[in-house]
C-alpha cells in the first residue's frame, strides 16, 4: 500500500479576525527521531519495538537514522544561533530529504511501511493537535502537513494574541511529552512553535462551491517595525498564470478589505480603467511552451494558438485576448477584449471574497459595463 501524502484539514471558509498559526519545526525529520523510524530498526525490530503503520515494528535502540536526525538538528539549532541562514536552509533540505528518499521506489531502503509510519504519524499528531486545542476553547479552521490555524476572534490586541500563541505552543509541547511517554515509553522531539499572528485572515471556497478550499488562502500581518502587509499562499496574486493586473487587483483589494477601507469604488474604477484601455499593458499573459507547437494535436491552449501566429516563436510566449482571439503582443492585430479580461480575470478574483459582503463583481460594476 502506497504511503499518504501530508494531511491536509476540511478548511472553513469565512473572513476572521485574530488567527493565529502554530507550525510544528521540521515535523518529518522529528518523526524519525523520535519514532525511531529506520530501515535498520524494520529490520531488527528487537523485543518490545515502537510500533509503526502498516505493520512496522522499529527497534527502541538500535537504529542509524534517528541518530542522524539528531547530529543534523543540533547542527541546524547552532546555524541559526551563529545566524548563518545559507547553513541553517542547507541543513533543513537534507533533513527533510531523508523522508523522500525513504518514500521513493528508487532507493534501496524503500519501504512503504517506513514512509506510512511518517506520514500517518503525521496526520494522527495533526488530528489530534486540533483536538487538544479545541478543548482549551479554540476554534482550528484549517491545518495543513505541519501547521494549524487557530481562531482567537474579534478585540484582542497584538500583545495579548502573541501571547495565547506561545501559550497554546508551550502547552501543546507539554502534553505531547507526557502524551507520547505513557503511549510509546519514548522521548518526545516534536516541537510546535508560535510562528505568525494574522490580525485579519481569509479562507476562501472552492471556486463555484461552498466547500473551503486547501493550500489557499490570505492572511494580515504586522511587521516589526509596525507596517501591515498583505500574504498571500496559492492564490492568483502568487500565479504566474494571471495577468499582472489581476494580481495587483487581488493585492490592492484584499489590502483595503483587511484595513477596513472602502473597497466598492476601487473595484468600479478599476474596472472602468480596463474598458478605457488605461490597463493594457497589465493585460499580458506570459507562458512557457513545454512541448513543439506541432505536439499539441487535440487540444490548442491560448498560448499555443498566439504562438502559431509567429514565424519563430520561443520557448515562452507572450500574449493577450484580442475580439480575434489569443495573439502574440508583438504583432497583435485586432482589438483586445476587454470583457474577456472583466469576467476572466478581475470578476473571479473579486466575487471570491465579495462574497462574505453580499456582493458581486457584476453588481458593483454594472453601470460601468453599461457606459461602455
Amino acid at each position: 500500500e502506497a504511503s499518504p501524502g501530508g494531511y491536509v484539514m476540511e478548511s472553513v471558509p469565512g473572513l476572521y479576525d485574530n488567527v493565529l498559526v502554530l507550525d510544528f519545526k521540521s515535523l518529518y525529520p522529528s518523526i524519525i527521531w523520535t519514532f525511531k523510524i529506520d530501515p535498520l530498526d524494520l529490520a531488527r525490530p528487537g523485543d518490545d519495538p515502537v510500533p509503526g503503520f502498516g505493520g512496522a515494528l522499529f527497534n527502541r535502540e538500535r537504529h542509524i537514522l534517528p541518530g542522524m536526525v539528531e547530529e543534523l538538528w543540533r547542527a541546524r539549532d547552532a546555524a541559526k544561533r551563529d545566524k548563518n541562514t545559507a547553513l541553517s536552509t542547507a541543513i533543513k533540505i537534507i533533513m527533510n530529504s531523508l523522508y523522500g528518499v525513504l518514500g521513493s521506489s528508487g532507493c534501496r531502503f524503500f519501504d512503504s511501511r517506513l514512509a506510512s509510519s511518517i506520514t500517518r504519524r503525521g496526520h494522527d499528531l495533526i488530528r489530534r493537535s486540533r483536538e487538544w486545542i479545541e478543548t482549551q476553547g479554540y476554534k482550528v479552521l484549517y491545518g495543513d502537513t505541519d501547521s494549524l490555524f487557530v481562531l482567537v476572534g474579534p478585540g484582542v490586541g497584538e500583545e495579548d494574541c502573541k501571547a495565547i500563541g506561545r501559550q497554546l505552543a508551550a502547552g501543546l509541547n507539554t502534553w505531547w511529552t507526557e502524551t507520547i511517554q505513557k503511549e510509546f515509553r519514548i522521548e518526545s522531539h516534536l516541537e510546535i512553535q508560535f510562528e505568525k499572528h494574522y490580525h485579519r485572515f481569509f479562507m476562501p471556497t472552492i471556486r463555484g462551491t461552498e466547500v473551503g478550499s486547501k493550500k489557499r488562502y490570505a492572511g494580515y500581518v504586522q511587521s516589526a517595525a509596525g507596517a501591515f502587509e498583505v500574504e498571500f499562499t496559492g492564490m492568483e496574486s502568487v500565479r504566474t498564470d494571471w495577468t499582472p493586473l489581476a494580481r495587483e487587483f487581488q493585492r490592492e483589494l484584499y489590502r483595503r478589505i483587511f484595513a477596513g477601507e472602502v473597497f466598492e469604488e476601487y473595484i468600479r474604477e478599476t474596472a472602468a480603467g480596463v474598458l478605457a484601455g488605461k490597463h493594457d499593458d497589465q493585460l499580458i499573459y506570459k507562458k512557457r511552451l513545454r512541448r513543439k507547437l506541432e505536439d499539441y494535436t487535440k487540444v490548442a491552449p491560448p498560448h499555443v494558438q498566439a504562438a502559431r501566429k509567429l514565424e519563430r516563436p520561443g520557448r515562452s510566449i507572450s500574449y493577450v485576448i484580442t475580439l480575434n482571439g489569443p495573439e502574440p503582443t508583438e504583432a497583435r492585430k485586432s482589438p483586445l477584449d476587454y470583457g474577456h479580461y472583466l469576467e476572466r480575470q478581475l470578476a473571479p478574483v473579486a466575487d471570491a471574497i465579495l462574497h462574505v459582503f453580499d456582493q458581486t463583481f457584476d453588481k458593483l460594476t454594472s453601470r460601468q459595463m453599461e457606459m461602455f
